[in-house]
């Protein structure tokens, strides 16, 4: 992994650290909103639901923010943070599905 990546992998980390601590079941929105007040340019950040659309909470919200030709994708289940890096999908993108 190069330097750029190892740091915006510990940067988004450290925000959903942050977001976790206050709130262990944070919304969309929300999630989407302290990466992009952190600094990550918005066309980068992409987040899953955190609702079901029956309107329960989801199990787990996952997050990823493009960092050059990889993607920093976190998941975010009962307050705990784990990410990991993988490449870039083959349509720019780093999660499947539609954009939120």
């Amino acid at each position: 992994m190069d330097a750029a990546t190892s740091d915006t992998k510990a940067r988004v980390e450290g925000v959903l650290n942050s977001v976790t601590a206050a709130d262990r079941k944070p919304g969309t929105e929300q999630l989407r909103s302290a990466l992009v007040d952190a600094g990550f340019p918005s066309d980068s950040v992409e987040v899953t639901a955190s609702r079901t659309p029956t309107g329960l909470d989801a199990d787990a919200v996952e997050v990823a923010v493009a960092a050059g030709r990889n993607c920093v994708v976190a998941q975010l289940r009962d307050g705990n943070v784990t990410s990991t890096v993988l490449p870039l999908l083959a349509g720019g993108r780093c999660l499947v599905g539609t954009a939120g």
